[in-house]
């Protein structure tokens, strides 16, 4: 992991003074509250549905467990709001139907940040300072600037990766961090990358996305994406470049962020992401960028041109770490000496929840926070800081915050493996269900969040309540089910093979579902928007429209084949017949049952 300079904690321990300033002066009267919202969206406090949202960065996913126990007594210290407060919210939730609202919670967010949703805003300078003292803080997770840059959770130790990224996103983090011109963009900035052949990162769904790799001399360099996005306009990222030097990956980033500053669109919310201005002006785009960046490097002096020293500096904080004295665990406990039951459980989470590793000797465990009573990403103080442990016992103190909103464990020694399931069992995240429907990828939706048109939280329950039979999961196979409560697209609705989107009807709520999606997998056909089925359904049908989606799948896939792999080959014409059908079903029950209790009714009276 990266490990912070003098500089670095004197920067960000006084901008948690500046922004204790910034809070008093508001509480005084002395700054509106206009003008405050900048300065605490700055730091990643915004004002939600019910109550302050905290949104920590964590630069490409990487935590250190010291960094987890602090985010697990925020969690259980601040996350906390006054009575009066969680009465009129759950008076609220109690008219739609749902008590979610959990407090005393982190929640993993798809940008690999951690987010709390309760802290009261005249705690929210305490909470500042504590997660200064940690070297953390919620710089740029907000605002039109470039946000968190996020990485593929394996970066630095997937065995189909050539080159890691980690020392590459830290140097782009310090760039971009408070970077002067970019502060005001015409819209928010966003920046994955990877060093792996297989797509974990998503980059083609960016505003900029970047893969390294090595030319035919082996030198390394990148491959540029820009102009994805999601939203409205869901695109795919056009290639600028297929190769890039790497120490050039600063300026030719000032060019094309330089160019999205000159021409983005400013006038209109919804067309200001910079994939617009690149769908809009193609090759024009691309000659702008080439010509601000042949500019920068021949007349700006190239002031962002990498030197190898410092790329070597950076990158002697991501050496692998010691682990000679991992194995001691497992001395304790042994696979032989599990029960039958025990034994099948354990086999099960071996082949979903552990990774292979570039060291033969470790593998990579993920943690699954997808489970019963819980929405997905939902973390526990106690279930944090048990975190904590985990990873300082078997994990040499360093745990990464997924895409998919789980946590994984980089660096276990496989002799520790039956350790560290029974110790995760016990803690109840180890749900052998990684990459199964029931890892589902969901955003707060309407339970917390202001923008949404629906709530996304029991949605995601509901299905997790049906599909609850590991058995039934495995024989479906690999299934992403991402949902989202609005065209915001928070939970990556786009990029599901199953993508459901909460939609407003006359003041309803209503679901949108599509197929096909793929958010860069090879295995699924690379970068895909899903495709609309049809209609929108009512909450109380979406998981029946699931199941039958599935069903249809069973009985028309090919020996082997994917659920993907069947849409594709079939088209979407009997998945569709499949949801109207379940459609029809459910409301023809509903019918049944309302003249079912008319009927009672009448008996009665």
């Amino acid at each position: 992991m990266y490990h912070y300079t003098d500089f670095d904690r004197q920067f960000i321990r006084q901008r948690a003074t500046q922004y204790r300033d910034q809070l008093q002066r508001n509480q005084r009267g002395e700054l509106s509250d206009d003008e405050f919202r900048p300065l605490r969206l700055q730091n990643g406090w915004y004002v939600q549905r019910h109550a302050p949202m905290l949104r920590v960065a964590v630069p490409y996913g990487e935590l250190a467990s010291r960094q987890l126990r602090v985010l697990a007594q925020i969690a259980r210290q601040f996350d906390q709001p006054s009575a009066l407060v969680f009465a009129v919210a759950r008076a609220k939730q109690a008219e739609l139907g749902t008590q979610h609202l959990p407090v005393g919670h982190g929640h993993f967010s798809t940008r690999q940040n951690v987010q709390f949703n309760w802290i009261p805003l005249d705690k929210s300078a305490d909470v500042m300072e504590l997660l200064a003292s940690v070297d953390l803080h919620g710089i740029q997770t907000s605002g039109n600037c470039i946000r968190n840059i996020t990485s593929d959770a394996l970066a630095g130790i997937a065995p189909d990766e050539d080159i890691d990224p980690r020392p590459y996103s830290e140097i782009m983090r310090q760039w971009s961090t408070l970077h002067p011109e970019f502060a005001f963009l015409p819209r928010k900035f966003k920046i994955a990358i990877t060093g792996a052949q297989e797509d974990r990162a998503a980059i083609a769904w960016h505003d900029v996305g970047l893969q390294l790799r090595r030319n035919s001399l082996g030198h390394i360099g990148f491959r540029v994406l820009v102009g994805g996005g999601m939203g409205r306009t869901p695109v795919i990222a056009s290639t600028l470049r297929e190769f890039l030097p790497w120490n050039q990956i600063l300026n030719y980033l000032e060019a094309v962020v330089r160019v999205y500053n000159r021409f983005g669109r400013r006038d209109n919310l919804y067309k200001a992401r910079i994939k617009i201005l690149v769908k809009a002006e193609g090759q024009r785009f691309m000659d702008e960028v080439e010509a601000e960046y042949l500019q920068i490097i021949s007349h700006d002096g190239a002031a962002h041109t990498i030197p190898q020293a410092e790329l070597d500096r950076v990158a002697a904080s991501f050496v692998p770490p010691a682990l000679a004295a991992q194995t001691l665990a497992a001395t304790n406990i042994a696979a032989s000496n599990f029960t039958d039951k025990e034994h099948a459980e354990y086999q099960r989470w071996l082949q979903q929840n552990v990774r292979a590793h570039k060291n033969p000797d470790l593998r990579a465990v993920t943690l699954s926070f997808k489970r019963l009573g819980f929405a997905p990403g939902d973390a526990t103080a106690e279930q944090l800081d048990a975190a904590a442990d985990l990873a300082e016992r078997f994990s040499a103190a360093e745990v990464r915050v997924t895409h998919e909103q789980n946590l994984l464990l980089p660096w276990v020694a496989a002799a520790d493996l039956p350790a560290v399931w029974q110790a995760a069992r016990a803690l109840g995240l180890a749900r052998a269900n990684i990459g199964l429907l029931t890892d589902m990828i969901a955003c707060p939706g309407g339970d917390f969040c202001a923008l949404a048109n629906a709530r996304s939280i029991p949605i995601a329950q509901a299905i997790t309540e049906r599909f609850a039979d590991l058995d039934e999961l495995f024989d479906l196979g690999a299934i992403d089910l991402h949902i989202s409560g609005c065209m915001n697209s928070c939970g990556h609705h786009h990029t599901g093979h199953i993508g459901i989107l909460g939609v407003d009807k006359d003041g309803r709520e209503w679901y949108q579902v599509s197929l096909g999606g793929s958010d860069g997998s090879t295995l699924s056909g690379g970068a895909t928007p899903g495709k609309v089925i049809g209609p929108a359904f009512a909450a109380s049908e979406v998981a029946d429209v699931v199941e039958a989606l599935l069903d249809s799948y069973r009985q028309l896939r090919q020996h082997g084949e994917t659920f993907t792999a069947s849409v594709r080959r079939l088209g979407l014409e009997p998945f569709k017949l499949a949801a109207n059908a379940a459609r029809h079903e459910t409301r023809h029950a509903g019918q049944v049952l309302h003249v079912h209790l008319s009927q009672t009714n009448e008996m009665t009276d």
